[in-house]
Formats: structure tokens, sequence, C-alpha cells
């Protein structure tokens, strides 16, 4: 054998060398460890989440060998790749342009691009071809009904005002145009046209525990309501125009990939709201829509004046609560239309309160599946510093009106099945609807029948409704919220002088006792009560002659009684036990087909257990028959 030249000695060495150096570094190819952070977000990372594109739109442009092209010019790649949209590989072209869209949308500010993600979506979501639709365990699938949603949202805001702006025309795309037709029908509900529309997702909701979203396909707006004058519609009555509605738009298009294809797209824009259909048909089949109830209900609260008019409203009996209009003279509103076949769930609030401190039960209830299309909200709100019996007879003289007004005929059986439920001095008002008094709280004020007085029509009928009760044909069940059956420990005393002096009554009480105090004095068993007519507050002293006589008079056979009782002090004795302004002993009454006592103070009607329970009774009102 020849010996080897020394070079070719080096030249091995070096070469087992370098062979194991790289055997202790990484290689070209292989994995790193993440920790469960970083693992998570890779799994679920988009432009929603901010800037980064997901895991199956990099992969989508490194197949069409865009890498770079996007890194410098990424309007160029969006333009390569929607020119490419015709290869086998569409669905993931689709996916990817509307992610790659939304992204330039969000770094330029140009709306076009919004709208452009929103179509590219919409493509990808209903294809022509039904099986070369993403299936329900496609991670895809959500981002891109959000990228259409919010696409939609943004491509038709304003800049300068916020607020989305739907008007039929022809908005430009980075490639062609998009031609949106909308019927003026859709902007109407009812009496009212939907107007200065807002997206949800740009409102964060404070002040309640929940923020529901109906997830779903569509835009989930908030829209302002305007009467349309002279128009008037039986169901929508007794509806405010104060009321933010939950809508949604959804732009419907035809067929979008030839649209896409040709360079314009036409589609039909229509709004809906959960009055109407939680539900599209796209392609023969349902798709349920995205609707942002909770949004809607915090911006009618926000900045609103009732919070203001609570105070005022009790040291005020003359006091206009709702706006002066006979579409409210019964001080009872509805939450939406009436409609046939939905139970009615009457809230009535407590002393120096108002509708808006029912909103977290009212937030759970239009959120509940179960009972959205089965219950209807009516809310009544009164003066809460005006003697209880008065205020009561307003309450059951209105819900007879609104009954009446609503079904002439009575072919609902479901008003019959009506569902009231009271917090505090509500709770008395609503027992008031429940029972026969008889003559109970006339006699001691009068020595004569009220057949017997001479007064005017107007003042016998406020005597009348105000002085006598009698259980309601409608109403199947009550609810009693930290009510005070048998007064309140807080009121009496020099609190009720103060209150004297601080609460003025309306004229509409002095005025039918100064009558007969004028035309037959001696029908008056007690002197000079024109000038001592109880106050609220009144009625509510334990050692009172009302609440008394309140206390007496038992539940009407057939109605069903409900009582939650807050108990601020459970450990301890039950003696002892109170919400800080009403006792268990108080709260407690005899006959009721439940008791719930819950851990609260006395505003419980905004706890969980308590709305809980009030979400029980309704179901159980369901099922009976």
């Amino acid at each position: 054998m020849h010996p080897r030249p020394p070079f070719l000695c080096t030249a091995c060495a070096v070469c087992l060398i370098a062979a194991f150096a790289l055997a202790g570094c990484a290689t070209p190819v292989g994995v790193r460890h993440l920790d469960s952070k970083e693992a998570n977000r890779q799994l679920t990372e988009s432009v929603l989440g901010g800037e980064n594109l997901s895991a199956p739109t990099l992969q989508v442009i490194n197949r069409a060998g865009l890498t770079e092209i996007y890194q410098k010019k990424p309007a160029d790649a969006i333009a390569a790749l929607h020119r490419g949209g015709q290869t086998a590989d569409q669905p993931d072209r689709r996916f990817a342009l509307a992610e790659l869209s939304f992204l330039q949308a969000l770094r330029s500010g140009d709306r076009s691009h919004y709208l452009a993600s929103a179509l590219y979506a919409y493509a990808f979501l209903f294809p022509r071809n039904p099986g070369a639709a993403p299936d329900a365990f496609d991670p895809r699938l959500r981002t891109a009904v959000d990228l259409y949603n919010q696409g939609i949202a943004e491509g038709f805001t304003d800049r300068e005002t916020g607020k989305v702006v739907l008007e039929a025309g022809t908005y430009k795309l980075p490639f062609g145009e998009l031609v949106v037709r909308i019927d003026p029908a859709e902007y109407r509900w009812g009496p009212f046209r939907m107007v200065d529309f807002v997206a949800a997702d740009r409102l964060a909701v404070r002040g309640l525990n929940n923020d529901y979203r109906w997830p779903g396909i569509g835009s989930a707006l908030i829209a302002a309501l305007r009467h349309v004058k002279g128009e008037q519609e039986a169901a929508y009555t007794m509806v405010p125009s104060s009321l933010k509605m939950a809508a949604t738009a959804f732009l419907q298009l035809d067929d979008v990939e030839a649209g896409i294809a040709a360079g314009r797209v036409e589609g039909a824009l229509a709004l809906f709201t959960t009055q109407e259909s939680t539900s599209v048909k796209v392609g023969g089949r349902d798709v349920p829509l995205e609707f942002r109830p909770s949004s809607a209900l915090a911006y009618t609260l926000e900045g609103s004046e009732v919070y203001s008019l609570e105070l005022k409203a009790l040291f005020s009996g003359d006091l206009s609560i709702l706006k002066k209009s006979p579409r409210f003279k019964d001080n009872v509103f509805l939450m939406g239309p009436y409609r046939p076949g939905r139970i009615p769930l009457v809230l009535v609030h407590g002393t120096a309160s108002s509708p808006a401190r029912w909103a977290q039960l009212l937030n759970e209830i239009i959120n509940d599946r179960e009972l959205w299309n089965r219950y209807q909200i009516w809310l009544f709100t009164y003066n809460t510093g005006n003697p209880i019996s008065y205020s009561a007879g307003i309450l059951a003289h209105g819900l007879r009106n609104v009954v009446r007004s609503l079904d002439p005929d009575s072919k609902d059986p479901a008003l019959r099945k009506m569902v009231v439920v009271g917090h505090s001095q509500g709770g008395m008002l609503t027992k008031l609807t429940a029972v026969d008094s008889g003559a109970r709280f006339w006699d001691p004020i009068f020595t004569v029948p009220l057949d017997q007085l001479d007064v005017s029509p107007e003042a016998r009928e406020l005597l009348q409704r105000s002085l006598f009760f009698e259980p309601l044909p409608f109403v199947r069940r009550v609810v009693f919220i930290a009510t005070p059956h048998r007064g309140s420990y807080r009121v009496g005393g020099r609190v009720n002088e103060l209150l004297q002096r601080l609460i003025t009554l309306p004229f509409a009480i002095i005025s039918p006792l100064q009558e007969v105090v004028d035309r037959r004095p001696e029908a008056i068993a007690t002197r000079g009560i024109e000038n001592k007519v109880p106050r609220s507050t009144d009625n509510m002293d334990p050692d009172g002659s009302f609440v008394k006589t309140y206390a007496s008079i038992p539940i009407a056979p057939g109605i069903i009684a409900h009582s939650i009782i807050a108990v601020g002090n459970p450990e301890d004795p039950q003696e002892e036990w109170s919400d800080g302004v009403v006792k268990y002993d108080s709260a407690h009454i005899d006959g009721v087909a439940s008791e719930l006592i819950v851990h609260s103070g006395h505003s419980t009607q905004e706890t969980s257990p308590t709305i809980e329970e009030v979400r029980r009774i309704l179901m159980e009102n369901l099922k009976a028959p």
C-alpha cells in the first residue's frame, strides 16, 4: 500500500472534527419545546387578536411562494393570491385572503379591504359546492365568521362619526366593486325606524354581571329608534322610543364566487332583531344570527335620566316619570312589541328606585334562550312617595287597561298566566293585585259606603281603585322580593316626620278627599284627613294601621305566591335576621308556594341567587296548565 499524502490526512481530520461538532448543534430540521402559554397562542393566533396571521394563512403564503413579496409589499402579495384563487386549493386561499385583507385594513385604514375580507370569508363559509364548506371541527370556521361580521361592520363605519352607515350603493373593492341593495322596509321596526347604528363590538359593557353574545353570522349592531310620524301599530303602542335595539346586519351575496372572479359582487343587506328571527337561510340551510342583547340594554341605560328621577319621584307625587303621552297613561311600558302566546312578566320596583334597577334580572331573562321568546317583559313605574294603595290602584288599573287594549277579545291564553314580581314596596303593590280586600281599607276612613258619597265621577273612580282591591283575573303568580309585608323598621318616628315634610302628594289624591269634606264632611271618620294623607313611608311603619290591615289580607285562592327573602346576617339568631331594611319576620308570610332565603342586602333583586330563583319560578309557570 502506498502511504496517503499528508494533505489528505489533514482534510479527513477536518471533516471528522466538523462532523463531531455538528452532532452537538441544532440540526437544520427539528423541534423546540414550547411552554403551554406559547403553545396555546399558536393554536388560536389570528389577526382578530392582534397583527399575527394564523398558521393556515401563513401556510398558504408559503405554498404560493409569496413570503418575501408579502413582507415587502403586502398589497401585491394579496393581489397575486387573489389572481390565483381559481386553483384547486380555493377554500384555503379564500380564508387566507379574508385574513390578509382584514390585516391590510387594520394597517391602512382603507374600508375597502374590510369589505373584501367579508366577501372572501363569505365565499369560504358558503361555497357554491356545499361539500367544500368547512366542517364544525375546522378552527377556521369561527374565525371566518368573525372576519365576515367585523368586516361588514367596519366596512360600513363612518370614520368621523363612528356610526355604521347602512346605505344602498356601489362600494370600492381592492379588486373591483360591491353593489349593495337595501329595501327601505329593512329599517322599520313596527312604527319606528332604526337609526344611528353602532357596532356592538365597539361597546364595552359596564355594570352588568354578564355581557352575553349570541354567536352566529351577521354584524351585531345597536340601533336607536325614531318614531315615524303618523305611524301606529297596536303591538308597539307601549314601547318607548328611548329603547336601543339589538339588530343584526347580514349582507347576503349573489353567487359570490363568480362575483369575486369577475370583480363585481352584488348582494342584498337585511336587518334582523330578536323579536323577528334568530336565524337566516343561506344556501338552503338555517344559519344562526349574531346578536348582542346585553350591549343594547347597557346602551339604553347609558346616560339615562331614569336614575336621576328616582329620588325626585320619591319626593314629588306629581312628577311625570314617563313622557306625557296617551301611550303611557297607565305607567306601564313594554320592552318589546306584544306578541300573542308570550306570557307577561311584570316587574315592579321599590322605594326611591326605578325600572333600571331590574337591569341584572332583565339581562339574564332576555338572554335566556328558554325564556326569551316565551315571556314578554312589562315594566311598571310610579312615584314611590305616594300612598301604597294609591300606587297599587294605578298598577291594577293599568294592567287591566293594557290587557284589554292588547287582547280585547280575550283570545290569548298566555296573557292569563301573568307573573308579577315586586321588590320591596313594589312587592306590596304586587300583593294588592292578588287579594280581595273588601272594605278593609275603606271602613277606617269613611262612615258611609262609596255609593252614598256625593262626589264627582272622577273622584269616585279614584277612591274605588285606591281603596278596593280584587284579584286580577289574569295574574297567575306573584313573587315578593325583600317585601316589608309587616313594615320596615327603618321607617317610623323621626324618619317619618322628616319625610312628611319632604314628600309632596299629587293633587289627584287631595282633590277627592276635599270634595267629600266640602259636600259631606260627616262621611269622613277621621277629621282633617285631607291634610294628613299618609305617604308610602307612613304605610310601611310597622306600628301603623295601614300595614296591619294590609298584612291581615290573604292571597286570593288560585293565585300562586312565592317569597324571596334577603338576610344579611344569617349567622345570627332568626329573630334578628334582616337585610338592613326589612326584617325576616316582616318579609315572611304564610301560604306561599316557596320561600327562598338569600344571603344578601336589601337590593337582592340584583344578585345571582335571587335571579336564579325568579328563573326557576318562570320555568315552573311555563309547565303549569
